[in-house]
Formats: structure tokens, sequence, C-alpha cells
């Protein structure tokens, strides 16, 4: 005969439903062996109190043991901010340099214990996009100069310690870590005319967003002609084989000697067109890129570059970090990019 187990009633059902108390840093204190400050000063990395590293191991060990974590909405709200740096999404394609700088740099924040957030609104700018952010309360800001005087304003009376802009200007009010990338434009073009060439041509994307970049470079090609007698001719180029393809007719008819080619992805794009139409590269037209990506390292031949160099996400995180320690700072102005040729067979 089976037997058939009697259900459990309601509310025994329900208690063994019930989930277990979060732990509290009260039970991480008693696991540990010392008091709540001393838990707090611990998880919150605070650096005023010294704390020895036998005791700093022994709370992190009960903490991972308990499974407990800090409960951060109320950590901001004694401290005013929060751990938060927020980054906004970029509004531009960025391309594999960029992306490997920014994920080294939310490396190198992580490790400062700091909670790195892109912002992925891109629709809002200026004031209207300040105060959004402002409502995360970050810490630190890392945020295009085109932010203005009153969203630095908003930012900091929401609590923010550092407010950062990133690119070619700054805004008033806010440090600034500047990239302009006309120095790349112009490290290019005065490679090109040292080697003997007079009529440059010079590629814009025409993907919506670069000419952020893209302009500032053109301009740069064109400081760097100056006085050599040597002539700029803009290119428009999308991203795909058909529109370089057609690019080709173009080269031809301008009887461009070398063109600079915005990066390395359109550099090679472009050069697969011209070799299919039987130009010599570089003997009839030199072509340059930037960013020196390895695939250009593999072509044949092997393709010219402007390698640039920007600072470490070790070196990046320590200024943040020195900025929210020391919020009255005088505002700094950093010049963060560098460019240099990396002459190859291409050119």
């Amino acid at each position: 005969m089976v037997q058939i187990p009697k259900p459990q009633s309601a509310r025994t059902s329900r208690e063994s439903a019930a989930p277990s108390p979060a732990p509290t840093s009260a039970d991480v204190a008693r696991l540990a062996g010392v008091s709540r400050a001393t838990v707090s000063y611990v998880l919150n990395n605070t650096t005023a109190v010294r704390i020895s590293e036998p005791t700093r191991r022994r709370v992190h060990e009960a903490a991972k043991e308990l499974g407990y974590v800090p409960h951060a909405a109320a950590r901001s709200l004694r401290a005013g901010h929060t751990r938060i740096v927020l980054m906004p999404s970029p509004s531009v394609p960025a391309g594999p340099l960029y992306n490997a700088f920014f994920n080294d740099l939310q490396w190198a924040l992580s490790r400062l214990d700091y909670t790195v957030v892109q912002y992925g609104s891109v629709s809002l700018r200026g004031d209207d996009a300040a105060r959004a952010w402002a409502e995360l309360r970050p810490v630190a800001v890392l945020t295009p100069p085109d932010l203005g005087t009153e969203g630095v304003e908003v930012l900091r009376r929401s609590g923010a310690k550092a407010v950062i802009t990133l690119g070619p200007e700054r805004a008033e009010g806010a440090h600034a870590l500047l990239m302009d990338h006309c120095e790349v434009g112009r490290s290019a073009g005065t490679h090109l005319v040292e080697r003997g060439r007079r009529r440059i041509g010079v590629v814009l994307p025409t993907e919506q967003g670069l000419d952020h970049f893209a302009r500032p470079r053109l301009d740069g090609v064109r400081n760097a002609v100056l006085g050599t007698g040597a002539e700029v001719f803009e290119l428009p180029l999308a991203y795909d084989e058909e529109s370089a393809v057609q690019l080709v007719p173009k080269i031809r008819e301008l009887g461009l000697d070398a063109v600079f080619a915005y990066n390395d992805e359109y550099a090679m794009l472009l050069m697969r067109a011209l070799q299919d139409a039987g130009v010599g590269i570089p003997e009839e037209t030199a072509v340059i890129g930037a960013d020196d990506l390895m695939l250009g390292r593999l072509l044949r031949p092997r393709l010219s570059t402007v390698r640039i160099e920007l600072p470490s996400g070790q070196e990046l995180a320590a200024f943040v970090d020195r900025l929210v320690r020391d919020p009255g700072a005088v505002t700094e102005s950093h010049d963060m990019l560098r460019a240099r040729v990396v002459a190859r067979q291409s050119t």
C-alpha cells in the first residue's frame, strides 16, 4: 500500500521558503573578531585609519565566507556620493585602439575600488545630460567637452568631486584631458612630404560621427604641407568595398601620389581596391593609415601607419583618484595624445 505524504501546512511551506536574512557588518565583525568600525574601514578602503594587513585579510575572509556585500546605497547616503565613475557612452564609433584604452581604464579604476558605469543615452547633451548623470550621484565623471559650464556646476552640486573632459577642448571649471587629432594628421602629412609626395589625398569617412576625428586629422595634414608646395584633396569614402572601388578613378584623375586614409582599416580597404586596379603601392600612390593595427603589418606591402600613444589606464585611474581625494584642486589640463609615424613599405 502506497503511503501518500501529508501535504505541508501553508505556514510550514512559507517558513521553509523564507529566505535567510542577509548578513550584516555586525556578523562580519563577530566572525573576524573586530569592531564594526574596522569592518567599515576595511571594506570601504579607508586610508585615514591604519589597519594591519592580517586584520584586513581576516575581515575580507569573513565577508567572503558569509557572503556579505556592503550596501552601496547606504554608503552613498552617508558619504553624499557613490564610488561610481561615470563615463557616457561615446557618441561616435570607437575603434580597437579606443576600446582597448577604455577597457584598460575601467580595469584600473576597479582596482582602486571604483565602479565604472557607462551611461547609454547618447541623445542627451549639455545641461540635460549633466542632470541625468547627476541622478546617479557619481563621484567622478569623464565627459565630452561639450558639457558646458552650467553642466559642470550641476555635477559638482550633486556631489561629483572630479569632472574631467576628454576631447580636443576643455570646458570651463572642469579638468581636461586633451586629445587633439590634428597631431595624427600632421604626423602623416609631414612623413608624406618628406618622402617627396606633393599631391596628397585625405580620406574623410562618410560614416556618421567620425567627423569628430576626421576633420582635425585633415587640418593636421594641411598644416603639415604649408610652404612645401604640396596640395591636399578631400576623399569621401564609405567603409565598404564598392565605395573604395569607385574612389580609385578619382585618385587617378587627380594624379594623387599619396593618400592618408584616416586609419588602418580604411587604408586596408583602399589598398585592396588600388591593387585590384593595377595601381602600384607605393610606386604610383603611397598609402598611410593610423592606429598601428596588427593586420596592417600582415599586408603586402606592409602598411605605414601613425601610432597613437595614450597614457595607460593605470596612470589615468591614478589621476582620477587624486582629483577625487582633492576636490578643491586647481583645474588641470593635460595633453594625452602623442603620435609618431611607423614607416613601412606602403610609403
